[in-house]
């Protein structure tokens, strides 16, 4: 695992070189918020983390419930009887129930069938959990999040962009690591969300699979800009 931190972000990094999967820890005055869970082997290397930060982790939040950011959930939440467990109610239905459309459009990625923990809160457009915003994001998934700190301008957007490959607008293919664009539930919907979280001008952007990205605005709208030409080429 690699550690990257900046300024209240922690950046956890499962197979950097292969196939990088991202978490993060965000730190609040006397706690850490987790968000995403990762693969279901990240959950001693996650609380490894935590103690060497010195907080406790008090809440868990999902982006989305694709199997590479909720698989190590019981593992931590057996750990951590007490940490708050959210997400938003759409992601929590399609765990449950195994929908397999959406708004015309068939869901794609792994959504594990296994996962026993319940989560504690729903989260909406405009929660806060601690110092985090929740943008609501669908598109790669249906009811994905982001979450948007407004002290230092970090976006968490969990897989609605993709910077490992190249930066690109989630359904925007990118060969050298096409898996988010493979498990992209609607591409229009996801150039959407793109729009709204450019919106925002963030500081970092923060995604399920590459590094941090510092002063990311032009290069989110550059990415949207491609994202629409593509989807016009296809329409």
């Amino acid at each position: 695992m690699r550690i990257q931190k900046q300024n209240n972000l922690y950046q956890l990094t499962f197979m950097p070189r292969l196939f990088p999967v991202n978490c993060y820890l965000i730190e609040e005055n006397d706690e850490l918020t987790l968000v995403d869970a990762a693969l279901a082997s990240s959950a001693s290397s996650i609380l490894s983390a935590a103690r060497t930060i010195g907080k406790p982790i008090t809440k868990i939040v999902l982006t989305h419930a694709h199997s590479d950011h909720i698989g190590a959930l019981d593992s931590l939440k057996n750990a951590l009887p007490n940490a708050e467990v959210m997400l938003s109610q759409m992601e929590s239905d399609i765990l449950q129930n195994g929908t397999k459309m959406e708004a015309g459009h068939p869901i794609k990625g792994g959504y594990p069938k296994n996962i026993k923990t319940k989560p504690d809160r729903f989260l909406s457009e405009g929660d806060f959990v601690g110092s985090l915003e929740v943008i609501s994001a669908p598109g790669h998934s249906p009811g994905m999040l982001a979450l948007f700190d407004h002290r230092d301008g970090a976006l968490l957007v969990g897989d609605a962009f993709q910077l490992r490959g190249g930066i690109a607008v989630s359904g925007d293919l990118r060969w050298q690591f096409p898996f988010p664009a493979w498990a992209t539930w609607s591409k229009e919907i996801s150039i959407q969300s793109a729009k709204k979280l450019a919106d925002l001008k963030p500081k970092t952007l923060a995604v399920g699979h590459g590094d941090l990205l510092h002063e990311p605005l032009l290069p989110m709208k550059q990415a949207i800009l491609r994202a629409e030409k593509g989807a016009k080429k296809h329409a």
